[in-house]
């Protein structure tokens, strides 16, 4: 039988679809979002302070019904509030949001400058028992570098674009190195996924939508997925990919899809 949690480096458990919350809109329609991926089995959420969701986001998992110890969430520092103090601060806005006392994953939503000082107030968080495992996003191995060198606390995750157009092997293989477990944001590559010709026939050819494919393809490549949707049916069937299995012949077909090409900013370019 497939797993549907892997084991982060400090012992935690992390399910490997996580429902994400990216431009869903705060207040009922966010609630109803996380509530619906909740009874469709999800146990991994995922937000972000720069989203301005969190509120709705807490709501849903409140009237859900679901305890919160079963719930895998995850939030992020955002990068104007990088950097010591301010990333204490943040961390305790995004409690009070999601009305709640703890947090299962908390990362560094981009790398910036104050990345050292942000991590020091993480691991003291960590260290605190506030956070159950801390991490980053959209890290490429240079920026992991640079942070190890005063880091006491080796990141547990890092969140990063990941879809069959953009597969980011030099990253994944680093990570994977150092027992980071990689998250693929944009596993639908937003939209675009439904779009590739060879992902419409390989669906066709299981019987599943275009959307499972992608997810089971990553499942298969270790790597935990983030998706999301409002449609009730899609976010069931998002969650819906352990009852079969992709060929290594069509896991190869995928791969060609390689381009290199980003949907999203690169990470040394962007200055938001």
């Amino acid at each position: 039988m497939d797993k549907m949690n892997i084991v982060l480096n400090n012992g935690i458990e992390m399910p490997l679809l996580g429902f994400g919350t990216f431009k869903i809109e705060d207040g009922e329609q966010v609630k109803a979002a996380v509530k619906e991926a909740l009874n469709a089995g999800y146990r991994h959420i995922d937000t972000a302070a720069v989203y301005g969701n969190e509120t709705g986001v807490g709501a849903g998992i409140m009237e859900s019904g679901v305890e919160r110890e079963e719930i895998f969430l995850v939030s992020k520092v955002w990068n104007s509030d990088q950097g010591y103090e301010e990333t204490k601060k943040a961390f305790q806005e995004s409690l009070d949001k999601l009305k709640t006392d703890y947090l299962d994953l908390y990362l560094i939503h981009w790398p910036k400058e104050l990345n050292k000082e942000t991590w020091r107030a993480m691991e003291e968080l960590y260290e605190e028992g506030k956070i159950k495992a801390i991490g980053i996003s959209n890290f490429k191995p240079h920026h992991i570098k640079e942070l190890m060198e005063t880091a006491k606390v080796i990141p547990t995750v890092n969140q990063v674009e990941f879809h069959p157009q953009f597969i980011q092997e030099k990253t994944i293989d680093f990570c994977n190195e150092h027992n980071i477990k990689t998250i693929a944001w944009g596993p639908l590559m937003q939209g675009d996924i439904f779009k590739i010709p060879l992902m419409k026939e390989i669906a066709e050819k299981y019987k599943k939508s275009i959307a499972q494919v992608t997810l089971r393809w990553a499942y298969q490549m270790g790597v935990a997925t983030v998706s999301k949707s409002i449609n009730p049916e899609r976010i069931r069937n998002n969650f819906d990919i352990l009852n079969f299995e992709i060929s290594k012949e069509d896991m190869a077909r995928i791969a060609e899809l390689n381009t290199g090409e980003r949907i999203g900013p690169d990470p040394d370019k962007i200055d938001f």
